[in-house]
């Protein structure tokens, strides 16, 4: 089913449409921008000056002067408002603003805003907030010996684990991470989840409740083999090159093909099925590379257990790699997908942009980024809806762009009063 033309999309209401957010802090922008493009208005407080994500690159045109392209792809759909929260009258409008919302993500510390008075200790106590989720997202959760320990991406990914799966065959190498700042995006995709359940509860009857979010946690939950490998055989994985780490080595995964660009095999090139075995053999024998992979031993190989048989095993992946690195990428590319492999190209960033798969979805959103003449693309959502759309809303919001609009159009002050706080360093 799709949205009717006769309807723009722009025009249709979003999922989380009518939601009201108050996000503050410096770990929680994306859980913010997923409730932002999914509808909900999200009001990002900042300290004056903007937040860190202002701050840390990549910048446009690779100059720190102009503005964050990792704050732009954060923040879209939001607005924005200045806030000095341990000012005592800054203290007060924060309160205020509290009490326009239904969720309020918390990525402060486990502390700061309970040791003003104005965090989820607070908020529990007062009678007219007993409808407001709060989610607090922090480095090791509100409780616990490891509270208050001091953490960023890096020892996130590496106290958690993904980092030790991670890297090459040679162990004389270091593990490696990818950049990206990955333990906020996985711990936020669970606070998003955490926020949405306890919504659900409440609009059941339920009282409203915090939601205790731990990037530790989230991100040693998201560790793939190498957690039920340990709980359940006692085994440790070894990170390999380009594929799964696993308790013993495998073959590889990744090969050169013959126009210079690297294909990923995954399983090695090994089927889950005769018909899709039959049609690869029917592929290489055109070029007279199957060799003796149609004797029945290794036909046997595709419904034993995988750790059986390895020898037989790397001789297939092997013979497989072989005729890979003989043909070009795009013909291992499509022809395998034909006959329905999971094998790919491995891409540069920049060959996803026309990608006519993804332009055919509509992956991609135009908009504003300030600072850049015309529109960018931004990635855009991985899940759609048809009557309701996820969707670039507004462009990421300029430091205080929306103080104005909040503080005087919903908190009713006045234009005076809001020059005083910004005068103040209140705002």
């Amino acid at each position: 089913m799709t949205t009717p033309k006769s309807v723009p999309n722009d025009s249709l209401p979003g999922p989380l449409e009518g939601l009201r957010v108050l996000e503050i802090g410096n770990l929680g922008e994306v859980a913010g921008k997923l409730l932002a493009d999914a509808g909900a208005d999200v009001i990002r407080v900042e300290p004056p000056g903007g937040g860190r994500s202002r701050h840390v690159g990549p910048f446009v045109d690779d100059d720190p002067g102009q503005p964050s392209l990792l704050h732009a792809s954060r923040n879209t759909s939001k607005r924005a408002v200045t806030l000095d929260v341990t000012q005592a009258e800054g203290l007060e409008i924060w309160k205020r603003l509290v009490g326009l919302v239904d969720v309020v993500i918390d990525a402060t510390t486990p502390t700061f805003l309970d040791d003003l008075g104005a965090g989820w200790q607070w908020a529990e106590s007062q009678p007219d907030l007993d409808a407001c989720v709060w989610c607090s997202i922090t480095p090791f959760g509100r409780t616990g010996p490891r509270r208050d320990w001091a953490a960023n991406d890096l020892v996130q990914l590496a106290l958690g684990g993904p980092m030790m799966s991670n890297g090459y065959d040679d162990h004389s190498l270091p593990p490696i991470r990818p950049e990206g700042e990955h333990s906020i995006a996985v711990s936020n995709e669970y606070a998003v989840s955490g926020i949405l359940a306890a919504l659900w509860m409440r609009n059941a009857g339920h009282p409203s409740q915090l939601v205790d979010v731990s990037i530790h946690e989230a991100v040693s939950a998201t560790t793939e083999g190498a957690f039920p490998n340990w709980e359940y055989f006692g085994r440790l994985v070894q990170r390999q090159t380009g594929r799964h780490a696993a308790p013993d080595p495998t073959a590889a995964w990744q090969f050169l093909a013959a126009d210079g660009q690297y294909v990923c095999l995954i399983n090695g090139g090994l089927p889950r099925g005769n018909s899709a075995w039959d049609g690869l053999l029917d592929w290489m024998d055109e070029h007279d590379a199957a060799g003796d992979l149609r004797d029945e031993q290794y036909q046997e190989l595709l419904f034993s257990d995988p750790r059986a048989n390895p020898e037989g095993r790397r001789h297939v992946a092997d013979t497989i790699g072989q005729f890979v690195q003989s043909r070009p990428a795009e013909e291992v590319y499509r022809r395998s997908q034909s006959l329905h492999f999971a094998w790919g190209i491995v891409r540069r960033p920049e060959e996803n942009l026309d990608d006519p798969h993804w332009a055919d979805r509509g992956f991609f959103w135009e908009g504003e980024v300030p600072g850049v003449d015309g529109t960018v693309r931004y990635p855009g959502a991985p899940y759609r809806f048809t009557r309701s759309p996820v969707r670039l809303r507004r462009r990421p919001p300029l430091v205080g762009e929306h103080n104005h609009e909040v503080y005087v159009g919903e908190l009713g002050m006045t234009s005076e009063e809001l020059r005083r706080l910004l005068e103040s360093g209140t705002i």
